[in-house]
């Protein structure tokens, strides 16, 4: 991360094509020689090590379409850019789907719909893609897996298969009411420590800390993500161009998306989809991606700084 913020980041913006397209050779070779885990087949072996490439798409999908959209906005009509933005966007979501990648490729969704919406739309085009958005989510239904229709039929009755699809769910929910406003302490957490609660370094982080850190410590954490939020917002406002303004928007509805699907899946409010907690759950890719979008956002702040430095001594100079 130290070393993206000594970058400028606008340099980033001339390999943004082809960050793309090697995404989607990555993404396309995952679905033929990638390694399954919990269903998924979204991971790729180094030895010792797995990496998820999916959780880098989000962060190149981000940089792509920032440069794709600042590019494109004087020479493509809004309608133009709209579709060519979406298609490019569906290609890359439909590979994760076919991971199958549900949360990611929901995150991925938001994504493009966020900064697409941020470069600027009249009321009639935004209204006919909130019908398109809308017809495409209940339309959906019928080519979700099995077991994603079981996620979903689980969240909205958890009670009638407790012990099968139901039990993470359950769980969780058990774990979070149970650590009451002080918690238990940490280290003693019934559901985490008897390892009746499930996935709880990754998935399920957040009912740990409700459970051994109480009410408090789940208030002192979303307050947390809550001033990041703040911050990627006061940067993305105080950003030098087009490009930099686009790319804090799509990190911060990146991270703000998985912290809502986490925390909700966690609390009984979303269907368990496998989205990690930002800065939370255990995961070297997730991470990975995560710091290096944070060394994308202090690179923005610092070079809006430094501009602006230069702008005052150009001019403390010619007055001289």
């Amino acid at each position: 991360m130290m070393f993206i913020t000594f970058l400028d980041y606008r340099h980033i913006r001339k390999y943004s094509t082809l960050l793309y397209f090697s995404m989607l050779f990555v993404l396309l070779a995952v679905l033929f020689f990638g390694r399954t885990v919990n269903g998924t087949a979204g991971w790729v072996s180094f030895g010792l090590f797995q990496v998820q490439p999916v959780e880098f798409s989000k962060v190149v999908l981000i940089i792509f379409l920032a440069s794709f959209i600042s590019k494109k906005k004087s020479e493509l009509g809004e309608w133009a850019r709209v579709i060519v933005s979406f298609v490019l966007s569906i290609t890359l979501i439909f590979l994760v789907l076919k991971q199958p990648d549900l949360g990611s490729s929901l995150v991925l969704g938001a994504i493009w719909v966020s900064m697409i919406l941020s470069s600027g739309l009249r009321m009639k085009h935004l209204i006919v893609l909130t019908i398109l958005g809308l017809t495409l989510t209940l339309g959906s239904w019928f080519v979700l897996a099995d077991y994603q229709k079981d996620r979903i039929n689980t969240f909205l009755h958890p009670e009638l298969d407790p012990r099968g699809s139901g039990y993470n769910v359950l769980q969780a929910i058990v774990a979070v009411g149970s650590g009451g406003i002080t918690g238990k302490g940490v280290g003693h957490g019934s559901q985490s420590q008897l390892n009746f609660l499930p996935e709880k370094h990754t998935d399920f982080i957040f009912a740990v800390i409700s459970e051994e850190l109480g009410l408090i410590g789940a208030f002192f954490v979303v307050s947390v993500y809550g001033i990041i939020l703040y911050r990627i917002k006061r940067i993305g406002e105080m950003a030098s161009d087009n490009f930099g303004y686009l790319v804090s928007v799509g990190i911060f509805t990146m991270l703000f998306v998985q912290i809502i699907i986490n925390v909700g899946m966690n609390i009984g409010l979303m269907p368990v989809t496998g989205i990690p907690a930002p800065f939370l759950s255990y995961g070297g890719s997730s991470l990975v991606a995560t710091f290096f979008s944070v060394g994308l956002l202090l690179n923005i702040y610092q070079k809006k700084h430094s501009d602006y430095d230069l702008h005052i001594s150009l001019e403390r100079g010619s007055l001289d």
